[in-house]
């Protein structure tokens, strides 16, 4: 069976999140998304354990996977993933004397190298990989330049493309080989535009914890579905200040300081990726779908400046009760049916999907867009 999973979100422990990350909002979003297995989200914050036990079995038949985010001393954040909350409450003993915030923070920063992160999650039977390995803020190649370099003699299960990247951006590093990518939304809010914005399509014998942890060791990935990498607000190599964009030659030239303004030039994720990249053939990955939130799509039909205003919901919530879901409406209701709602939607979900886009890329922090 076929299930759409995202297996990095947040709680409403965690900053910058918003109050209505709690475990009903989050299924609720779910089910509007089409996602079929979900993160937890935060699972070493014994209060948030807590808050999901009555839903882990839920009315949505949405299958929940104990998850968490961390900081490890370099900075490099990690996706913690486990088949029950118990595993994280060995993780948390086992973090406590290196952590004094556990119980009051959902994304907790660990005294502790990746490579010793990651031998405590195997002990518990837990699974480890990067988070956003490619951004240029807190992840594995903003501190390293391998992930032996990070996880030492310790193995990662996984590896999180983040929004700026692409499968195309890891599979020419070597390490990365025989490794799945998986494409998570990284949500801090359960409305559609944020939850399940990217996802991983998996190929599962049952929708059990315990299997979607197997799928992802054997490599059961069927499609990964996600931003165009260009709308990522580090995709290209540009300045922190003003945005102004730059090769790799001229930041180097500059000395990586912007000659307009003198902020910081910061290297783009695809730069970085090309630099990384070794293999002479990369390596055969699924298939990666580009997509755009269909509410961001509706608003540039209709040409509001928020998918949020009355008229883009009411023709959101069209689509949804007519094809049961988001990510059907994004990549699978043919045209002519999606034509019973709105034609001009239709016609941009179709360009979306063959990839007749106009992209301007993103860099420096700040997001790309795009124009149909």
């Amino acid at each position: 069976m076929q299930k759409n999973t995202d297996l990095h979100l947040h709680s409403c422990f965690s900053m910058a999140t918003s109050p209505d990350m709690v475990p009903e909002h989050i299924l609720a979003g779910c089910r509007i998304k089409g996602i079929d297995v979900i993160g937890s989200g935060d699972a070493l914050h014994p209060e948030w354990r807590k808050m999901w036990e009555p839903y882990v079995d839920n009315e949505f038949g949405i299958t929940v996977i104990p998850q968490t985010e961390v900081e490890d001393s370099s900075r490099v954040h990690h996706v913690i993933l486990a088949e029950t909350f118990d595993q994280f409450a060995e993780l948390q003993d086992m973090f406590e004397p290196v952590c004094g915030h556990l119980t009051t923070a959902g994304r907790p920063h660990l005294q502790l190298g990746g490579e010793e992160i990651a031998t405590a999650v195997h002990d518990v039977g837990g699974m480890i990989g990067p988070a956003h390995a490619f951004t240029p803020w807190t992840s594995l190649f903003a501190a390293f330049t391998s992930p032996s370099e990070c996880y030492g003699e310790e193995t990662f299960e996984f590896c999180e493309l983040g929004l700026s990247a692409d499968s195309t951006y890891g599979a020419g590093i070597a390490e990365f080989a025989d490794v799945p990518f998986l494409t998570n939304s990284d949500a801090h809010s359960p409305t559609p535009i944020k939850l399940g914005r990217e996802f991983t399509r998996m190929d599962l014998s049952t929708d059990s914890p315990k299997s979607v942890l197997a799928g992802i060791s054997s490599g059961n990935i069927v499609l990964n579905a996600g931003f165009f990498p260009e709308e990522g607000k580090y995709n290209r190599t540009a300045c922190t200040r003003c945005y102004q964009q730059f090769s790799l030659a001229e930041a180097e030239h500059f000395h990586w300081k912007c000659p307009h303004d003198n902020g910081r030039i910061k290297l783009g994720v695809r730069e970085r990726a090309e630099k990384l990249s070794t293999l002479a053939e990369p390596t055969q990955r699924p298939p990666y779908l580009k997509m755009i939130p269909l509410g961001e799509v509706i608003a540039r039909v209709l040409g509001t400046a928020s998918p949020n205003t009355k008229k883009c919901k009411e023709l959101y919530n069209r689509f949804v009760e007519t094809f049961d879901n988001e990510i059907a409406v994004l990549l699978e209701v043919p045209k002519h049916d999606l034509c019973s709602v709105s034609c001009e939607v239709a016609d941009a979900v179709i360009k979306m999907r063959e990839g007749q886009v106009t992209l301007f890329p993103g860099g420096g922090g700040k997001y790309g867009s795009f124009a149909f």
